[in-house]
């Protein structure tokens, strides 16, 4: 017998002893082993948020309509073996490169080709969420931006042409809509709520992957990156295509817009960011609203405070926006602020850093009268502020808003087209006995490829001599088909099929 094991019988018979005389005793512990440790936590389990939230995540792709040329461009085209291995795996275009070399010439005996109509070229992909469930989605502003069409794609294949409702660049929101009801849609979180080193998820489409679930912790809470917004810092893969869908919280929660990445090599670096929620909702609220932002500004270019010059005046501390300079007449001249002061606070709300003043003065309805708290010469003083309105940015381009129609016959209007009389001179250069000459194009003329300065000779089977011709074919012809139009651009001829919008 060990002396261990010795050594624990006899103190449990002293124990036993103790007791029969009636006097209580706490027994040590058996072994050091036996004592309890504090368990691990255990790694967190996303399956239920992924069949939570899933169903409202949304595949965004975007398009461009690309007026294709009646021969071979300059640039060139990549490979289209390899431009077919990205659209399988990807689901996004290969970017052009210059063709190296002269590009080949037509031969003169080469027969000439019909031209190619207008192509919906890919623009790009990217993700979103569904607001309501009405139809009302959630992205970036970067991932619709300048785009024709916009295609959502649910994670039941449904797809849908969307509307966009607004998009502001400043904070990288916008807002589209498709005609659907019933919709899965998500629950919006409160970021105050969030805390560093709490686990996050992201659901989105990177590199065209659809439904493509990452996770990570948040970094950091309200980083400065410059930009209008403070963002959420999270170590969740993000990659291109990840661009406007949600960062969740282990609630189901949604909390920001994967928006940024912070790269070298323009790939995931384990550094990435997202849009607050409670600004991004702020900023949808006006989108839905008004199609725009309304913003508020003073009139002052201003700058970080650095601990030298804080201690060096008497301020103190490093916190608080110093004013450059002064816009002649702005809300600031006319409150009194000089080139100089600091900007301690805005309407009671300490500014702590530079970046804080624009956020608080942006986010304040134009023409609010606002105080605010300046450093000046020692002293501090109370300034009141009329809030104006920041200039409104150009409003981003409405995928379904109709392009405007040129003037003419209703039946010219009703295709998009708007001709003119050939001269006689243009007769002879171009070496045809009649036709009309396309001024403007829109919609349906458009897509089949018709451009500006075509010469339209023929609709169908009918020759065009003048613009009351063309009036009178056009008025007979039938809409609910497509219709054949022979033209002529430069020295080249080719048969182009308008199909009208019903």
């Amino acid at each position: 017998m060990s002396r261990f094991v010795r050594k624990q019988l006899r103190s449990h018979a002293f124990a036993v002893a103790l007791a029969s005389a009636g006097l209580a005793v706490a027994l040590p512990p058996a072994s050091v082993h036996a004592q309890s440790a504090p368990q691990p936590h255990s790694l967190p389990d996303f399956t239920d948020l992924v069949e939570q939230v899933g169903p409202a995540v949304v595949n965004i792709r975007t398009l461009e309509h690309v007026r294709s040329g009646g021969g071979p461009s300059g640039s060139g085209q990549m490979d289209e073996e390899m431009q077919d291995f990205f659209r399988r795996f990807f689901g996004v275009p290969m970017p052009e490169t210059p063709r190296r070399g002269p590009s080949p010439s037509p031969s003169p005996n080469t027969p000439n080709r019909p031209m190619p109509p207008d192509q919906e070229q890919p623009r790009g992909v990217g993700s979103g969420f569904i607001l309501s469930a009405d139809g009302f989605v959630m992205t970036n502003a970067h991932v619709v931006e300048g785009a024709d069409e916009v295609m959502v794609t649910l994670t039941d294949k449904r797809e849908f042409k969307a509307k966009i409702i607004g998009a502001d660049k400043r904070t990288d929101v916008a807002v589209v809509r498709i005609e659907a009801t019933g919709l899965p849609f998500v629950k919006i979180g409160d970021v105050g709520k969030l805390k560093v080193g709490e686990w996050v998820m992201a659901i989105g489409s990177p590199f065209g992957l659809e439904n493509t679930v990452t996770a990570g912790i948040v970094s950091a809470k309200a980083r400065d990156t410059g930009d209008y917004l403070p963002f959420i810092q999270t170590d969740v893969a993000i990659n291109p295509g990840n661009s406007g869908g949600p960062l969740i919280n282990m609630r189901g929660e949604v909390i920001g817009i994967n928006s940024q990445i912070y790269s070298r090599s323009g790939g995931f670096m384990g550094i990435s960011f997202a849009i607050p929620m409670d600004e991004a909702v702020r900023v949808a609220d006006q989108l839905r609203a008004s199609g725009r932002v309304s913003r508020g500004r003073i009139g002052v270019q201003i700058d970080s405070v650095t601990k030298d010059v804080a201690e060096s005046i008497g301020l103190g501390k490093a916190i608080g926006a110093l004013v450059r300079s002064v816009e002649s007449g702005s809300p600031a001249d006319k409150a009194g602020v000089e080139a100089g002061d600091i900007i301690t606070k805005f309407n009671g709300q300490a500014i702590e850093r530079a970046t804080d003043l624009p956020r608080m003065v942006g986010n304040t309805k134009p023409g609010t009268r606002s105080t605010l708290s300046v450093f000046r010469r020692g002293g501090s003083r109370d300034l009141n502020v009329t809030v104006a309105e920041f200039e409104p940015e150009k409003p981003v381009r409405r995928a379904s808003a109709p392009e405007e129609k040129p003037k003419g016959s209703a039946a010219a209007q009703a295709l998009g087209l708007s001709v003119s009389e050939l001269t006689e001179a243009q007769k002879r250069e171009l070496k045809v006995k009649g036709g009309v000459r396309v001024d403007s194009v829109a919609e349906g003329s458009a897509r089949a490829g018709i451009r500006e300065g075509d010469i339209i000779v023929a609709i169908g089977n009918t020759e065009i001599g003048s613009v009351r011709e063309f009036e009178a074919v056009i008025a007979k012809v039938d809409r609910t088909k497509p219709i054949p139009v022979l033209l002529r651009r430069g020295e080249l001829a080719t048969y182009l099929l308008i199909r009208p919008q019903r």
